[in-house]
């Protein structure tokens, strides 16, 4: 009866030891391009867009523009041409302004901006 007992109490310790052990999941999503805080953009294609969207007529704010920060509701963005989305296609979906000589591009959805062609 001991070793009865005794077998069914190292059963059951060993049953409980998983319920007790503490695990951890880190879970990795893949957002759409129009999401994400920022975007990569070769230096040729860089130049691309400098040039072609440069001479926009360029936009004044008080703050300072960085990656990340939200655009005010008072700044118009403009559309990104299909020139350049077809010769750079991670741009497609975003709207652009031009500041400080940069043209700044921006998540249509967060109006955040995700990148500064300087």
């Amino acid at each position: 009866m001991k070793s009865l007992l005794a077998a069914t109490a190292a059963i059951g310790l060993m049953a409980a030891a998983p319920a007790t052990a503490q695990t951890s999941v880190t879970t990795t999503t893949t957002a759409s391009p129009t999401t994400t805080g920022s975007i990569t953009i070769a230096p040729e294609k860089r130049t691309v867009i400098r040039q072609q969207l440069s001479t926009a007529k360029p936009v004044t704010v008080k703050e300072k523009v960085s990656v990340g920060w939200t655009v005010p509701e008072t700044v118009e963005l403009q559309a990104v041409p299909e020139t350049i989305v077809s010769d750079v296609p991670s741009v497609k979906g975003y709207r652009y302004f031009v500041y400080d000589d940069d043209v700044v591009l921006v998540d249509p959805q967060t109006r955040k901006v995700v990148t500064i062609v300087e």
